[in-house]
């Protein structure tokens, strides 16, 4: 099977030597979305509401090259800095999957990328 690579314009660039979502067969794998602005490149202002509602965008714009919604996530990894978000990134993460929604992990870690409050990965299915 080949990896298929399609850049969103709409995403931020990344950070390092990595794809920020790649096909390989009808599954497609986004890296950790920070809450950067795509214009910028720089950590969006405000709190962990805005951050997780800006790491989520990305996360979206990052599928949508692969014409694939939210919908379609079936798996995601929140990288937290501190756990007392947990119920502050639900309530915006429930805005975003409203029904069937995907499997999830969520870790607290010492350290985000530009030291970032939130990281979200996910693992989508495409038809």
């Amino acid at each position: 099977m080949n990896k298929e690579i399609i850049a969103s314009q709409k995403a931020p660039a990344a950070i390092g030597p990595y794809s920020p979502a790649l096909k390989i067969g009808n599954l497609v794998f986004a890296s950790g979305q920070l809450p950067m602005d795509p214009a910028t490149g720089h950590l969006v202002a405000g709190g962990i509401e805005e951050q997780t509602k800006q790491s989520l965008e990305n996360l979206k714009a990052v599928l949508e090259p692969y014409s694939i919604d939210l919908k379609q996530v079936v798996k995601t990894t929140i990288f937290l800095k501190n756990m007392d978000y947990f119920p502050r990134v639900n309530e915006v993460y429930a805005d975003y999957f409203t029904s069937q929604c995907p499997a999830r992990s969520c870790v607290e870690v010492a350290r985000l990328p530009k030291d970032a409050e939130i990281e979200i990965e996910a693992i989508a299915f495409c038809e």
